[in-house]
């Protein structure tokens, strides 16, 4: 079916009306040959000079840009995972921190009450070891009050003798009554 039509086409039949025919239009509307040629080969001569020195920089300088803002994406993404990294290290931090810290209080307070317990039984072995020495300076104290009262006893009682019988006593006779007198007291 096609073929007919183009083996009519290369006869010369088709080609033929349309080379006619575009020689009517271009006549029609002012076709110049040579300024078509002049326009033709200045056209393909500013798309040459555009595309080496205009759209080659521009499509470099597009290409670099491209690939700066994919660059700073990346970035950014990684910055944005860093990020979300330090912040989950922080918070492991804070809550070691927490636990750490709780530990230490208690810690404080056992070595605390153990240090208060301690004291007080230091305190109370210091106050019992006070109240026994007051005793038995008390008992020491009391033993020479009992020994000079004894003797202040027995002269008072070799003095009331002498008064009352009206004799000196010899030295042997005070001693036998302040030993007398000091064995009653004692009993």
């Amino acid at each position: 079916m096609y073929s007919g039509f183009l083996l009519a086409a290369t006869e010369g039949g088709v080609v033929d009306g349309l080379k006619h025919t575009a020689t009517e239009v271009g006549e029609k509307f002012g076709f110049n040959t040579q300024l078509f040629v002049s326009q033709f080969i200045g056209f393909f001569v500013l798309a040459f000079l555009l595309q080496r020195f205009a759209f080659k920089p521009i499509l470099a300088l597009l290409e670099d840009r491209r690939a700066n803002i994919a660059q700073g994406l990346a970035d950014a993404t990684r910055a944005r995972e860093d990020l979300a990294v330090a912040h989950r290290k922080a918070q492991d931090l804070l809550a070691e921190t927490g636990t750490q810290t709780h530990r230490i209080m208690e810690e404080s307070r056992v070595a605390a009450a153990r240090v208060a317990e301690i004291e007080t039984q230091k305190a109370v072995a210091a106050a019992a070891d006070i109240i026994a020495k007051a005793r038995h300076s008390n008992e020491a104290e009391l033993a020479r009050l009992k020994a000079e009262l004894r003797k202040e006893f027995g002269r008072l009682v070799v003095a009331a003798s002498m008064e009352v019988t009206g004799k000196i006593l010899t030295l042997e006779d005070q001693k036998r009554l302040a030993e007398e007198t000091q064995r009653q007291i004692a009993a």
